[in-house]
């Protein structure tokens, strides 16, 4: 701990960003606190958590940096190593292969307890201070550092303090860092599914007029399924029985699996584009779902949140090399601009490819299929967009 008992950072928010935000700090050197409410559950092999991910290649070598993508891959992380996406009024395809981008997978499909987890397992050993359950309650910050009160009646103090307690955050809202909200009146569907034929180690993605539907490899045969849909509809197919959703769940994905039943419970969470006008605040930093809430339908929400703390450590070792001051305003704020620039763009960007393909006007329907054919056989267009998407 440095002077007078601060500490480098205080993470605000344990889950898989905070988790990993704390750990790589830590493994940059600083010391290091991570408060949060309650410990994550533990993940069960036998009861699947239907929070799932799309995991890049990028923040898999980050975890692997940090010691914790081995013991995911042991556990249960089912490789893709092919995408197909495909409009249902019909049209070319878009198809990426592994193979040809010269890759052994283009990514894993992960469970968020399973990640949270192997995170927190991995806390103690990096010497990451730990204290849970409490929450932040009032924060005071000068040039100096941050002082921030817990409801456990606790105070602690550090150089700074990142928000990383999720779309609501409190720590974002003590440090007065506005947000900008849209509601897009959809709803995610998620569960699990088995499918007639194998999923083929493949993540398929279906536009239909009402939103994308998502199919994404799962272990042993499974899938699991993020359908967007318009609240009420999402409404309608919670109510459904099993066999009554099978079927409007099969033909909703054109049988393109053969028939598809439900092995799991359904839920759904809103959607919504949220974004923070400013990732920095005198000593706060906000970064994951604390900073930008995006549209699921390119699965890439955590992947973002992760490209967040990769950053924030490549600039804290870089100080360490050069040997100046990590936590200087200037490199503070060029770390905050860059990845709300990066995050803005992929926001606005999963937003209009929302828009073109969740609808049902006529000259848009026309056009949606065929472009999608064209960008299927440019291969360059298809490297280019999957790197991007990789954060390769």
């Amino acid at each position: 701990m440095s002077r007078r008992g601060m500490h480098d950072v205080v993470v605000a928010g344990g889950g898989v960003v905070g988790a990993a935000c704390a750990l790589a700090l830590a493994d940059a050197g600083l010391d290091v606190l991570l408060v949060e409410g309650r410990e994550p559950p533990r993940w069960s092999a036998a009861r699947p958590d239907l929070r799932v991910y799309a995991f890049a290649p990028d923040n898999a070598a980050l975890l692997d940096a940090l010691g914790v993508w081995p013991g995911v891959r042991e556990r249960r992380a089912q490789p893709y190593r092919h995408m197909r996406v495909w409009d249902a009024a019909g049209g070319g395809e878009l198809a990426f292969s592994a193979d040809a981008l010269g890759r052994e997978q283009l990514g894993w499909i992960v469970e968020n307890d399973l990640l949270a987890e192997r995170l927190w397992t991995a806390l103690p050993a990096a010497g990451v201070q730990l204290r849970c359950p409490a929450r932040v309650q009032a924060l005071e910050q000068d040039e100096r550092g941050v002082r921030l009160r817990l409801d456990d009646g606790s105070r602690v103090e550090a150089a700074i303090a990142v928000a990383a307690d999720g779309a609501e955050s409190t720590l974002r809202t003590l440090a007065g860092l506005p947000v900008l909200r849209h509601d897009y009146g959809q709803r995610g569907l998620v569960a699990f599914v088995q499918t007639e034929r194998p999923h083929q180690d493949t993540a398929w993605q279906r536009f239909l007029a009402t939103g994308p539907l998502a199919l994404l490899p799962f272990a042993e045969g499974r899938s699991s399924i993020v359908w967007t849909l318009p609240e009420d509809e999402a409404a309608r197919m919670l109510a459904l029985d099993d066999e009554a959703f099978a079927g409007e769940l099969t033909a909703a994905f054109g049988a393109r699996l053969g028939a598809i039943r439900p092995v799991s419970a359904r839920a759904a969470f809103p959607l919504r584009r949220q974004l923070v006008a400013d990732y920095l605040s005198g000593r706060v930093l906000a970064l994951g779902d604390a900073a930008h809430v995006v549209h699921p339908l390119a699965g890439q929400g955590v992947n973002l949140g992760l490209r967040d703390v990769a950053a924030l450590r490549a600039l804290v070792r870089d100080a360490a090399g050069r040997r100046v001051e990590w936590s200087a305003p200037q490199r503070l704020r060029r770390w905050a601009r860059t990845r709300r620039s990066e995050n803005t763009v992929a926001a606005y960007g999963f937003e209009a490819i929302n828009r073109v393909f969740s609808n049902d006007e006529m000259h848009l329907t026309l056009l949606r299929g065929p472009l999608l054919g064209v960008a299927g056989r440019l291969p360059p267009l298809l490297s280019a967009f999957w790197k991007r998407a990789s954060g390769l």
